[in-house]
This record gives C-alpha cells, sequence and structure tokens, in this order.
C-alpha cells in the first residue's frame, strides 16, 4: 500500500512538474522571429504548407473500474509535398505511446507501457485556397502495438476530410474521419467515427485561444457506450526559442457523454517544433 502511494505521488508530481514547465515557458520573454500571430494561424490549419512535430500529452483522469490514470502521448509529424502546381499532399502520422493502468483483484492488474496502433492521414489539398479551404484523403490504423490491451489486431481504413476559415483572427472548421476494419471478420471488428471540431481565436503576440474535442461513435460498441462528447479548450502561445519556432498549448476537456469506465476529464500539454518555409 506505501509502495502504490509513493507511485501516485510520483505520478501526481511530474504532472505538476509539467505544468509548471508550461506556464513558466508560456509567460517567459523569449524573442519572436517573424510574425507569431501569422505563424500561430499556420499551426492552427490543418492543411497549411508548415512542417510540424508535435508532442501532445493527454492525461485521463478516473478510467476503468478504478478510476486510474490512462496516459496517451502522441506523436503527429505533418508533413506537406507539393505534387504539382495545383495540388498539396499533407501526410501526417499519430504514433500514440500509452501508459495504460490494470484492474486491481483480475489477473492483469499491472499497467502496461508501450506503443498503441499508429494512424496515418493523408489529405490532397488545392495548392491555391479559396475562402473555404479543404481537404480529403485516406486514414490508414496500422496496429503496431506492442501489447494486446494497448491497440486492436485488425487493420482499418477509411475516409477523412478537413473544411475550415481563416477569417482575421479567428480560425475554424472540422475534421471528419470514418474507419473501418479490412482484414478478415473476427471478435475485433471496427467501426469508428471521428469529429473534431474546432475553434481558434488569436489574442496576438503569438498567444491564442482554442477549442478543440475530438467527438467519437464506436460503432461496435452497445448502445450506451458508442458515444465520447468532451467539452472544453485552452490557451496556447507561438514563440521562438532561439531560432527553433514553437507552440506550447495546455487544455483541459470534460466528457460530457462517455462510455462506462471512460475517462471523467482529460488534461492535455502539447508542445510541437514547428519548421516554416
Amino acid at each position: 500500500m506505501a509502495v502504490r502511494k509513493l507511485v501516485l505521488y510520483k505520478r501526481k508530481f511530474s504532472l505538476y512538474k509539467i505544468s509548471m514547465f508550461f506556464a513558466a515557458v508560456a509567460f517567459t520573454g523569449f524573442s519572436y522571429g517573424g510574425d507569431a500571430t501569422s505563424l500561430a494561424k499556420q499551426s492552427q490549419n490543418p492543411v497549411s504548407s508548415l512542417i510540424q512535430l508535435p508532442f501532445e500529452n493527454n492525461a485521463n483522469f478516473n478510467s476503468g473500474k478504478d478510476d486510474k490514470t490512462l496516459n496517451v502521448l502522441n506523436v503527429k509529424p505533418v508533413v506537406p509535398m507539393s505534387l504539382n502546381e495545383n495540388w498539396t499532399l499533407i501526410s501526417r502520422a499519430i504514433v500514440p505511446v500509452v501508459s495504460q493502468p490494470g484492474v486491481s483483484g483480475t489477473l492483469d492488474d499491472d499497467r502496461k507501457n508501450g506503443l498503441g496502433d499508429t494512424t496515418y492521414q493523408g489529405f490532397f489539398t488545392p495548392a491555391k485556397a479559396g475562402d473555404m479551404i479543404w481537404g480529403v484523403g485516406p486514414q490508414i490504423q496500422i496496429p503496431t502495438h506492442t501489447d494486446s490491451r494497448l491497440g486492436n489486431n485488425r487493420w482499418a481504413a477509411g475516409p477523412t476530410a478537413v473544411f475550415l476559415f481563416m477569417p482575421g483572427k479567428w480560425v475554424y472548421g472540422t475534421l471528419l474521419s470514418q474507419i473501418w476494419d479490412v482484414t478478415n471478420s473476427g471478435n475485433e471488428d471496427i467501426s469508428m467515427f471521428t469529429m473534431q471540431p474546432f475553434i481558434n481565436y488569436n489574442i496576438g503576440e503569438g498567444w491564442y485561444v482554442v477549442s478543440n474535442p475530438v467527438i467519437t461513435a464506436d460503432w461496435e460498441a452497445d448502445s450506451g457506450d458508442k458515444w465520447t462528447v468532451p467539452l472544453g479548450g485552452g490557451v496556447g502561445r507561438v514563440m521562438h526559442i532561439g531560432k527553433q519556432a514553437m507552440n506550447f498549448r495546455v487544455a483541459v476537456f470534460g466528457n460530457i457523454v462517455k462510455p462506462d469506465y471512460a475517462s471523467d476529464f482529460n488534461v492535455q500539454f502539447s508542445a510541437t517544433f514547428m519548421f516554416p518555409e
């Protein structure tokens, strides 16, 4: 019992240190290079010509029967590639590093740490954007998990799309996707819908406020456990640390609709390396 309490204390202390780091970065006067607000708007456009390397940590509290913490660090590189004078391909991968708690009193009560399943998204978007910016393409889920509890053994694929507008200080739109399993039938069928509406308001000097909840529907789940609907938002800042352009953000989301034993709320920290043209 004492050992568990010590582990829990260290975990909470680590989250505290992370939050203090983000606060220190956000309020420290680093030098800016170029227009930070313009760079912030580019970073908020999922199909911009900006190369990005985000590290997004999600601490999901009160998860499972024992109300433990599920932690997921998503590494999400974004690389644009010009196909011709009319079209650009935006490639994005989502590689989750998962720390999943076990269930007390069962044979599998140990915490599992490792890779989850990787997702690839490819958006074909016009090279010359109009008032509405859009992109469509494939999404593929690849079973890269390192433990059976951290993923699904099936490959899955389907369409994905993004639509957004960027008037003045605003960036708003939505990401949509639907995937189905594409391998042999079994006990792990996949049919998952995801919608991420997002709205950003850029205050100035790289500061912005954001709400971008990830709404999901698991069509294979029982009727009362299909939907997860979070509500919340946060604040971020784009800046230069030396010559490196960075985007820091902190956000909190509460699940107002969720399956049984899903997390009650999520605290998200992200640090993104940006490489403007």
